[in-house]
């Protein structure tokens, strides 16, 4: 029976490598935090102009303008390193570099310590990194008022058909049972 030997090649990775990566780093964080920023602003002018004030359409037109421009910025992000992939002559085309660009954004792990930049550039690690996530942070904030909106609007009608509203204690509570006396 024939073995099979692994053969371990030793890999260092260079000061160019690095060099390259925090640079690329830096601009996809940029990018990140300006497209947040720039989707806050834009959903909340989208809001001032066409929303009604209590309006479910409006709002949840908002949350979907939100989460296209959220989109958006992830794939600005993979462009920027699938153009570096491309420029570099990593991949053969550049569709190539897009593909593998986007599969290492969203948490692949590359076997390879030189590319391994390109995984630390995927959504989970920039939260870490700059200690703020300013997606879910950004998609919190749209949705909450739109959830908090809806809340009182519901409570509202309740309260002009006369219905009570009723309390509903959380899963794992029982209500308590009246005692004679």
């Amino acid at each position: 029976m024939e073995t099979l030997t692994l053969q371990v090649i030793p890999y260092t990775t260079r000061l160019e490598e690095v060099i390259w990566g925090s640079g690329l780093m830096a601009i996809s964080l940029m990018i990140h935090g300006f497209g947040m920023l720039a989707t806050l602003h834009i959903c909340n002018r989208f809001k001032e102009r066409f929303g009604a004030p209590d309006s479910f359409m409006w709002g949840m037109a908002s949350i979907i303008l939100g989460s296209w421009l959220i989109t958006l910025g992830h794939i600005a992000e993979v462009a920027m390193w699938a153009g570096f992939f491309h420029w570099k002559d990593c991949f053969k085309n550049f569709s190539t570099a897009v593909y593998f660009a986007g599969l290492q954004y969203h948490g692949g792990q590359l076997a390879q310590p030189a590319e391994g930049m390109a995984a630390a550039g995927d959504h989970d690690s920039q939260c870490r990194a700059a200690g703020l996530c300013l997606v879910h942070r950004c998609a919190d904030d749209l949705a909450q008022e739109f959830r908090e909106q809806q809340l009182r609007l519901l409570r509202e009608r309740r309260i002009t058909l006369g219905l009570k509203l009723r309390r509903v204690p959380p899963k794992g509570i029982r209500p308590r049972r009246k005692t004679r006396g």
